[in-house]
């Protein structure tokens, strides 16, 4: 009998071909697409969870500052791990990890190798964390200080098919390291980055030689370096910990008062502040939504063509149950036809899956591989099509087989809910997610272009960056050579990149400070060039002037000016780290960090050893000279080292390359569900035309014009599309005021956005439904009055 049901649903099948490719059309591009958007969203929730004891791992973090300057540390200093573990019970061990890089630069057999993923790390990474040796000494893994672990790759790149145990690589042209273990590469979906691990010893060996303040790696409670995760006893109150832990802080830097400590869960530390504030769980939610809305869709295209073609079927129903046929045995019949299509459909598919995967990759800036063997890819791929078949397949055999047989044959088919409202109900909500979709590309595009046109506070076109190394120690020299270029403008250097300032401190006092106030500063050293090469505002005072008096001098932005409140603050006294010294300027406030946060207060100082990045200004057109310039003489101090730069209009762009991908992926969304929708209103308007031929018949007879019938079979769906408009608009607004909340600068949603998103899928709506209109109404009309 299964069997005879196949050859039915498939004769159905061929009968019904232009239904089926809707039907299967719709099915495919929603399973696809939905399928890969939850496989992104299951990619983001797997972040480190794959450590056997990421339920007892957590990442300490700090809160510091007061006020409006108040911020969250995600790095702390180096002491507080060995204090944890040594007077905090509940602390089983704890690992720390830099990379402020010491070796960048290594060598072997004769290949040089410029690395930019070295980190110097506890040797209790390899047992807190799944990062197991595949060579090595687990419970050793840095016999000497003189030693590093590699991943796979680097080991491949290295020492191709040798072994690499043992084999003594040259860094920085001065010290050699023996390698003494190999990992596997870490998964990308980790928030551990890293090629070379080297002992943290060593790195505590090369910060505190020769300090004459008496700072060591046990008692420096200044420097906040080190990522660092401790690993708990289970059932710990981390509240209780982090009390303990500010306690031993402020044992060691009472000053510190301002301080707290934040224990945050491994799993949540990639979608989660550690305040427990949405990071980025909030486009998740987003694109999981946005995936079942598309499924939904799909789904109700299925469902919408089932029962309206129901009456066509009505009289095989009724038939089959006039000959016994029981009503069970109808629903598994309907069941298997729907079985059968999702069974063509799911092949189809996986293979578009594996065609557009390469694309899909590349816009949302995933390494998604679709491989079978994984548990958890069958896990998405399987319950999507299993949710997916059950909704769209159980309303429309409950209905076909429940036809009473008498009443069917007379073409009376509706039961207790009517067909064509419920019908109509899915139409509105197909094109309410449409038109939801669709405001959401124009406020997500609107608000890219309002980040990437807003008034920044100072001029950043055209202009090349890099870090000089030991350019630095030539810099008058290398700025006389780069300025007899034509193309070269003006040159300036700071100690970090003005798109977005590194270095930040809350040692500062100034006259007027209250007790147990605390200002946390932006800190940037600029040379005498530098305000008037950005094109900054001084709002009051000069700049510096490349004098060494500057070396006790100080330019605030406004923002650290009002958080001061400092009255007349030209010639006041500040004190920044253990410098005390004058004021002598105020410059404009401006953005030198991501829009999603507030200008912070600011602090500029004049301390020309610190300053190796180099900014070049170019006139755009002999660019590629100043860059070929650039790297000759990069060349000539730094021969060994790959020349990298930037430009700063990329690294600006580079701050909102997530919102940039979710616009993007937002537009493709928008548009597949307009797609599979109007797919779906064609099918649909297609069955309503063959219902009405002889009805458009008599109508053509009796003197109605193309016009008037077109008008007639289009009205009721255009009716359906208005409404999903109205819907649409108020869920638009709040869920899109929802996104824009993570921007500290945004744009107000303007009402004409949700007139364009309503008038746009009115107007795919209007041309979908015309095409089958105009096509009916142009029958002949002696046809269409034999049709039955």
């Amino acid at each position: 009998m299964i069997i005879n049901y196949f050859k039915i649903a498939w004769r159905n099948l061929l009968k019904n071909r232009f239904y089926s490719l809707i039907n299967c059309t719709g099915l495919m591009v929603g399973l696809s697409v939905g399928i890969l958007i939850l496989l992104w969203v299951q990619d983001e929730l797997s972040y480190d969870r794959f450590h056997e004891k990421s339920d007892v791992i957590y990442k300490l973090e700090n809160r510091v500052g007061t006020g409006s300057s108040q911020q969250i540390w995600t790095t702390t200093v180096a002491p507080i791990a060995e204090f944890a573990k040594r007077e905090v019970p509940g602390v089983k061990d704890a690992v720390r990890i830099t990379r402020d890089g010491v070796f960048t630069l290594f060598k072997y057999n004769g290949k040089v190798f410029n690395e930019s993923f070295s980190a110097y790390t506890d040797p209790s990474l390899f047992s807190v964390f799944d990062f197991n040796l595949i060579q090595g000494n687990k419970s050793k893994p840095f016999p000497d200080n003189h030693s590093v672990v590699l991943t796979e790759t680097t080991a491949k790149r290295y020492f191709g098919n040798e072994d690499p145990i043992g084999k003594v690589i040259l860094a920085n042209n001065n010290e050699n390291f023996t390698v003494s273990g190999v990992i596997r590469d870490i998964p990308q979906n980790s928030e551990f980055k890293g090629d070379m691990f080297f002992p943290i010893a060593l790195f505590f060996d090369k910060m505190y030689v020769d300090r004459k303040d008496g700072r060591n790696s046990d008692n420096d409670f200044v420097q906040f370096n080190y990522l660092t995760y401790l690993q708990l006893q289970p059932g710990k109150s981390t509240a209780d910990l982090a009390v303990k832990l500010r306690n031993i802080h402020l044992r060691n830097k009472p000053d510190d008062t301002d301080l707290t400590y934040l224990l945050q869960p491994l799993a949540d530390t990639h979608l989660y502040h550690s305040d427990g504030s949405d990071g980025g769980i909030e486009t998740v939610r987003m694109f999981v939504i946005i995936a079942l809305l598309i499924l939904t869709i799909a789904c109700i295209n299925y469902v919408n063509l089932s029962t309206a073609r129901a009456i066509l079927r009505s009289k095989e129903v009724s038939m089959r149950k006039i000959v016994g046929a029981a009503k069970s045995q109808l629903f598994v019949q309907f069941l298997i036809e729907t079985v059968l299509v999702f069974s063509l459909v799911t092949a189809f598919a996986l293979c578009l899956m594996y065609a557009i995967l390469p694309v899909f990759n590349q816009i949302s800036g995933k390494l998604l591989v679709l491989d079978f063997t994984n548990y958890s890819i069958w896990k998405v791929v399987g319950f999507t099509i299993f949710g997916t078949l059950v909704a769209s397949s159980i309303y429309p055999a409950l209905l076909l087989s429940s036809f009473e047989p008498l009443r069917a044959l007379k073409g009376k088919v509706s039961g207790k809910i009517n067909e064509a409202i419920f019908r109509k109900t899915l139409v509105v909500v197909q094109f309410a997610v449409s038109v939801i979709l669709v405001a959401g590309t124009f406020i997500i595009g609107s608000q890219l272009d309002y980040i990437r046109s807003k008034e920044l506070g100072y001029d950043k076109t055209h202009v090349l960056s890099f870090y000089m190394q030991d350019m630095g120690k030539h810099y008058e020299a290398v700025k006389a050579e780069l300025l007899k270029e034509s193309g070269v403008t003006g040159i300036t250097r700071a100690n970090s990149n003005i798109i977005n300032l590194a270095g930040m401190t809350g040692d500062n006092s100034w006259d007027g400070k209250e007790t147990g106030e605390t200002m946390m500063l932006r800190t940037l050293a600029i040379d005498k060039d530098f305000v008037s090469f950005f094109k900054m505002q001084l709002m009051d005072g000069a700049g510096f002037t490349g004098s060494v008096s500057d070396s006790s001098h100080f330019i605030l932005n406004e923002t650290a000016v009002k958080a001061a409140r400092i009255k007349d603050p030209i010639g006041k006294k500040f004190r920044l780290w253990n410098k005390t010294g004058t004021i002598i300027g105020v410059v404009k406030d401006f953005h030198y960090g991501s829009m999603k946060q507030i200008i912070e207060p600011a602090i500029f100082f004049y301390e020309p050893n610190q300053m190796n990045r180099i900014f070049i200004k170019t006139t755009g057109r002999d660019a590629d000279k100043v860059i070929a310039s650039a790297g000759r003489l990069w060349k000539q101090y730094n021969a060994d080292y790959i020349f990298q730069y930037a430009f700063l209009d990329d690294s600006f762009n580079d701050l909102y390359k997530t919102e940039q991908q979710t616009g993007l992926l937002f537009n493709i969304f928008a548009g597949i569900a307009i797609f599979i929708s109007c797919l779906g209103l064609f099918g649909l308007a297609a069955y309503t035309a063959q219902t009405r031929t002889r009805e458009i018949g008599v109508r053509k007879v009796l003197g109605s014009s193309v016009a008037g019938i077109v008008e007639l079979l289009a009205k009721d769906f255009i009716k359906l599309v208005l409404i999903g408009v109205f819907i649409a608009v108020p869920i638009a607004w709040y869920a899109m005021s929802k996104w824009l909340q993570d921007f500290a600068y945004r744009v107000e949603i303007q009402w004409w956005i949700f007139v364009v998103s309503g008038f746009l899928a009115l107007i795919v709506a209007l041309v979908t439904v015309s095409f089958q209109s105009i096509k009916a109404a142009l029958m002949n009309p002696v046809k269409s009055l034999k049709s039955e």
